[in-house]
Formats: structure tokens, sequence, C-alpha cells
């Protein structure tokens, strides 16, 4: 890999990273209000699995984000976002100017989507713990 684009990945995975970390943290200090979220749009045990979702996006963000066992993070959260979109971000089912604002997350969520598969395929990069312990062949796209 050319040199000067050896920190792209690193910089691509803080950056797909950051809104979990920063969502699980939030989470940490409403929790009531999140499970009563979750429980709006039909998720059974809310206030139990209000955990597990704080769980995932600060676990699965700060291993994206460090790029430690970088493509299971990115599936974990490739998986993760597929169930938001649809179950929190149904548009077919809003009119007016709902519509286009649950379209426009339900798209952005596709696109974060994109962005964990990239990850998946071609890893986490020369800058990564990934690249520390297991070097070249599971972390870093060829040269």
């Amino acid at each position: 890999m050319n040199p000067v684009l050896k920190p792209l990945p690193a910089l691509g995975r803080i950056l797909l990273a950051l809104i979990f970390v920063l969502a699980g943290i939030r989470k940490l200090g409403t929790i009531a209000a999140t499970a009563a979220t979750m429980d709006k749009h039909g998720i059974p045990n809310a206030d139990m699995l209000v955990y597990g979702a704080i769980a995932l996006e600060l676990g699965a963000g700060l291993a994206l984000m460090f790029g430690f066992l970088a493509r299971l993070a990115a599936l974990a959260l490739f998986i993760y976002l597929g169930v938001l979109a649809a179950v929190f971000h149904p548009y077919w089912t809003f009119t007016g100017e709902a519509f286009g604002l649950e379209r426009a997350s339900f798209y952005g969520h596709l696109s974060m989507m994109g962005g964990m598969l990239f990850v998946v395929a071609f890893g986490a990069g020369p800058f990564s713990i990934d690249a520390l312990i297991f070097g070249r062949r599971n972390s870093a796209v060829a040269e």
C-alpha cells in the first residue's frame, strides 16, 4: 500500500465507529428513555435489551475504532444497522414530511452498512490492533 494511503483505513474506521461510540455513551445517560423508545417500536423486553444495545454500540464501536477484531465488529454492526433500519425507520409506512425524514435515516443506515462491508471484506488496515496481532493476512488490503 502506498505510504500516503496507509492511515486512511484507520481514519475510515474511526469515522464509521464514532456514531456508535457516541450513541452508546448517550444511551448510558438515557437508559429509561431509550428503553421506552424501543418499547414503542415493538421491541420485546426493551428494559433489558437496552443494555445489549449499549454493549454492542460501545463494544463493537470501540473494537472497530481501534481495529481489534474489526471484521467481526463490522459484521455485528452491519446486522445491527439492518435491524435498526427496518424496525426504527420503515419510511414506507409514513406520509408527508415524516416520510422524507425516515427515508433519509433508512438510507443513512444502508450507507453505513456499506462501510461495514468494506471493513469485513478488506480488514482493519495497517494501523490497527489486528495488524499487530495477526499481521497482514487479516488486517490489511494487499499492496
